[in-house]
This record gives C-alpha cells, structure tokens and sequence, in this order.
C-alpha cells in the first residue's frame, strides 16, 4: 500500500472528551471517528488493526474445530421471552418495534438465537458436539458509554457456543475453547493473564477471564508470582488466619469516640492499627410468603475487619443471601440496633439480627467495634465471653496483596487488567429454558449441555495501546499493526535516486509477503516520523538522499531510542530478519 493511495488522517490534538490514551490515540492516530455516544465510524487505518484482530480469532476458532456462522443483529423478541432475559436484560437491551408493531432487540449476545438453531438443526447425538461462533456487530445501551473503544454501545465481538450431550463433554469443549484462547492471546503479541472468574448463577468453576495487562486497567487481577495461581477480584479466595485465636487480654470497655464514625478515624483516636477495628455491615433480605407476598424482613449484621473492603460476588453465596440480598434501610438499621449508621456493633442490639463473621473476623480478639450508641465504640471485645461465637463465618472479603495464594504457593501479588476474553460453561440454562432437545443414546430427549466464548474484538486494540505507549504514541505489536512495516524516503518527490530506491524496497518486501506502507506523500521528515510514531507502526525503514550515497539506510523499531545504520544492499534481510525475531 502506498500512503497517497490510503486514507492518513492524524491530529495534533486529542478530542476533550476523550478520557484514557487508547481513545486519545486512536482518535489522533485516524483509527476511529465518534458518530455518537459510544458509537463509532472504523476509520480504514483502525480497520485493518480490527481485520488482523479477527484473522487471528478465526484462524484459531477453525482450528479447534468451530464452525463459523453469522447471526442476525437484529432478533424477534419471542426468543427473548423465551429465557426471560427480554425484561430481565434491562435497559441495556434495546428493544425496537417494526413497522407492524412488533417487538425486536438489537442483540447484545446470541445464547437465544445459537440456541434455537440447534433445537432446530441438531437433533441425534450423534451431530454432537458442534460449536458454532460468529464475528458480528453487537450493541449493549450502556448508560454511561466512555473510554472510546473500550466501553462503547456498537462493538464487534467474536462469540462462539458449543453444545454436547453431557457435562464431560461440555467441559472437553470449554477446555478446547480455553486452550484455542492461550494460542489466540500468545498471537497477539500482548501481556496477558488467564483468570479464575466468578461462574454467577450457573455455578461451578468452568468461567476464565482473559486480562491484558495495563496500569488503567478497570480489573484487579489477583495473581501468585511463584505460581500459576491467578484469579480475578470476586473470585480469589481469602484463606482463613492460621494457627488458634489469641486469648483475651483486655476488658470490654464503653469507650467515647465522639464523631468518629469510621474505622479510620476510631483507629486514629485510640492510636491502634485499623487491622484492630471491626467494620458493620447491615443487609436486609425481604420474606415471602407460600403465595409470594412479601412477609417481613431479615436484617443481617456482616463483621469485617476495618481495613478490609466486602465482597459482594462472595457475600451472594452465603445461604440465606444467595437468593438475593440489600443494604439495610435507616429505619430498618434503626430499629434492629437502635442507633444510627457509624457506630453499629454486634453487642446490646434491640431486635436479633444474623451475624455472618469473615473468616479473620472469627479469629480475632481484644478488637473494637461499635457500641450501637452515638459518639461510643467498644474496646476488647472477644468471641465467648463477650458475644456468643459466630453462628456463621464465611469468606466475605476481597483480597489484598500479601495474603496467602489459595494454592499454598506464596503470597499474593494485584495487578490491573483490562476483559477481553471469556471462556464460560453455561450448563442447561438456556437449554431447558428454550426446551432445546436432542435424542441421545438411549432414545430420549435430553437437553443440551451448553458452554459460551467471547472475545471483545474491537475491544482488544484498545487495551492493546492501553498496554504499549508512549509520550509519542502508540507502539502495536506486529501481529495486529496496521502495517507492519513503513518506508519513509526523505525528499522522494526531488530524488530520483531516492525514489527507485523507495520502490525497489517497496516491490521486494510485498513479494517477501511483508505488510509494507510506502510514504509517498512528500511531507517534511518531521512531519512524516510523527505520524508514523503516533500511528505506531513497529518498523521503519528511512532512505535518504545522504545516505544512499553512502550506501547506507536508517532502520529504527517503535521502541528504540535512535535509528541504526544498515547497508542498502542489506536492509531487506535486515527487516526480515527483524521481523522474525
């Protein structure tokens, strides 16, 4: 390609309403135009990045055996109503009438379509398995789109779904799936992480997050650096202390704490580690009756450590508030504890409340909590001689740095990430819901054991700048630059010398098969290197009237710091070479 025949359109400046460097650069570097909130146009510099994102997607999709199709974006809601997820999606589902009025969505996701082609086409075991994936336009009204590319409404994702006759082979699916998803990222030429992640209302431990790894990352990522453990936030598990809980030392004590209503601040005021304190939580569960009318309400009292924050993916698998759970109202708080929000404790309560304690709450003494009386704290409270032990204890927090690995490896490490990829063992639940059946072995019908599998393809740029950057502009990997390889001959239009030696390096590196750019244009040094620099291109190739004279070339990759010399005569080994690093 040469760059008078392409579309280079670069900024000096960023948009104001561009948050994060992948949206600055992207916007600046050509590779997207905003038509509206969280909608954009793929400018052809953009596209081609997306094109080598979803090579490498569908290469790898095929060799693991799916099979590609292509899904409507737009879907009878009958099929949504089937599983539920027509009212229960939200607003983020958008709903469209037509012109007879009735009811369509813009699909944000494929389970109800995928499934119904499979109720439809599938129907002996032994069609099974087959895992059907697509690479189409989806569309999620979010409320608040931002951050360019990586939370927009229109995005291209790459979703795939197998289907199998029983739960091994779901899982021999999903373990394809997760390993065709190693080669994919590995392609990408990105740093990344396979994460345990919360499985939901399914169930279970098949649910992996694919993380590219950024310091803007909206993720944490919880890894051990002496081992492969490595989970998201909701998922990794907070071990109990080790060793028996201390004897108590100290006497419960009605300690003033006058305006301090926070773990923080009574730690401060006592001169005691916050580690000391013990943090209130009150939640509510609603009854039902037989008949689904509401009969009252369950108050719930969570212990925490004061320096330790709740996690409410664990918090939801408690029983009792794993149908479904919220924070206590003031009133409701107020007439369990006969106090106000800041000083609640689990001592001198007005009406009996659930106590759930975290797993070191359980084993801590002498600590500090609130005294349920405004402007007061109790100091020394222990387990069995000041309040009964706990009637409950679970692992309700998240856990931080330092904490022992699950695996008994070492110590935990967080870093940031940013999901592109999901790998996720549905089960029946779309299945049973759409009575998706097939006739297995001994003749009757059994339901389809379902998995799903998404890539954020447009995403994935984004995170990709958001990793490799500069104060010059983006640096892409090779595998997803939109050129490989650019040629910037410095005065092309007056040297003759100089541009048949630009269009013989040019001839030769396309019939190596090389992704090359010509810069054609006739633009100043200057003017030319920041455009490249910006648009991140990884290779670059300078030939000059000075230097041909002296037989020599300039090369330079992205990340280099000055250029390198290299004989004319050598420069196409030179970037082949280079290229195959």
């Amino acid at each position: 390609m040469k760059a008078s025949q392409f579309f280079v359109s670069t900024l000096k400046e960023a948009p104001a309403d561009a948050e994060v460097v992948s949206h600055q650069l992207m916007t600046r570097a050509g590779m997207i135009k905003k038509l509206g909130a969280g909608i954009y146009t793929y400018m052809p510099m953009g596209l081609r990045v997306i094109r080598k994102v979803e090579s490498i997607v569908r290469e790898e999709m095929n060799r693991a055996g799916a099979v590609e199709c292509t899904m409507p974006v737009v879907q009878p809601a009958e099929l949504w109503q089937e599983t539920g997820r027509f009212e229960k999606m939200g607003p983020e589902l958008l709903r469209i009438q037509d012109r007879h009025a009735r009811d369509f969505v813009i699909q944000p996701t494929s389970e109800e379509v995928v499934t119904d082609i499979a109720r439809q086409e599938l129907r002996s075991y032994k069609q099974l398995p087959k895992n059907l994936y697509q690479i189409q336009t989806k569309f999620r009204d979010e409320r608040r789109p931002r951050f360019g590319l990586m939370r927009g409404r229109e995005f291209i994702m790459k979703d795939a779904y197998s289907f199998d006759r029983d739960q091994a082979g779901a899982k021999a699916s999903y373990q394809v799936m997760a390993q065709a998803y190693r080669r994919i990222f590995d392609r990408f030429g990105l740093r990344y992480r396979a994460v345990a992640a919360d499985s939901g209302a399914i169930g279970g431990d098949l649910s992996e997050e694919f993380q590219v790894i950024a310091a803007t990352g909206e993720d944490a990522i919880v890894y051990c650096p002496t081992s492969d453990y490595a989970a998201n936030l909701e998922k990794a598990e907070a071990l109990a202390p080790a060793g028996p809980r201390s004897a108590a030392s100290q006497q419960c004590t009605l300690t003033p704490t006058p305006g301090k209503a926070t773990c923080a601040d009574v730690a401060e005021l006592l001169g005691v580690p916050l580690a000391r304190t013990v943090k209130s939580l009150v939640l509510a569960t609603d009854l039902l009756n037989e008949a689904g009318v509401p009969a009252g309400v369950q108050v719930w009292l969570l212990l925490l450590r004061g320096d330790h924050d709740m996690n409410e993916i664990k918090v939801s698998k408690v029983p009792g508030l794993d149908a479904g759970f919220r924070f206590a109202s003031v009133p409701e708080i107020e007439e369990h504890f006969g106090c106000k929000p800041g000083y609640l404790g689990p001592l001198g309560l007005k009406k009996p409340v659930r106590i759930v304690a975290d797993r070191e709450v359980a084993v801590m003494a002498d600590w500090i909590c609130g005294a349920n009386q405004e402007d007061h704290h109790i100091t020394g409270v222990n387990w069995g001689r000041d309040l009964p032990e706990p009637e409950a204890v679970a692992d309700l927090r998240n856990v931080v740095a330092g904490d022992p690995s699950p695996d008994g490896k070492g110590e935990l490490a967080i870093e940031r990430g940013i999901e592109v990829g999901h790998v996720f063992y549905l089960g029946t639940k779309y299945s049973k819901a759409m009575n998706a059946t097939f006739l297995g072995e001994d003749g009757k019908p059994a339901h389809f054991e379902m998995g799903c599998y998404g890539i954020g393809v447009t995403r994935l740029p984004a995170a990709a700048i958001e990793q490799n950057h500069d104060e010059r502009g983006i640096i892409w990997p090779d595998a997803i630059a939109p050129f490989t390889v650019v040629l910037c001959p410095i005065g092309m239009d007056r040297s003759q010398e100089v541009k048949a030696a630009a269009e013989k390096l040019y001839a030769e590196l396309l019939a190596a098969g090389v992704d090359v750019l010509l810069d054609d244009r006739g633009e100043r040094p200057g003017a030319m290197f920041a455009d490249w620099e910006l648009i991140g291109v990884p290779h670059r190739v300078v030939l000059s009237d000075r230097g041909l004279k002296e037989g020599q070339v300039e090369y330079q990759h992205r990340r280099d710091s000055s250029a390198t010399k290299v004989g004319a005569d050598d420069i196409l080994a030179y970037v082949k070479e280079r290229l195959t690093a």
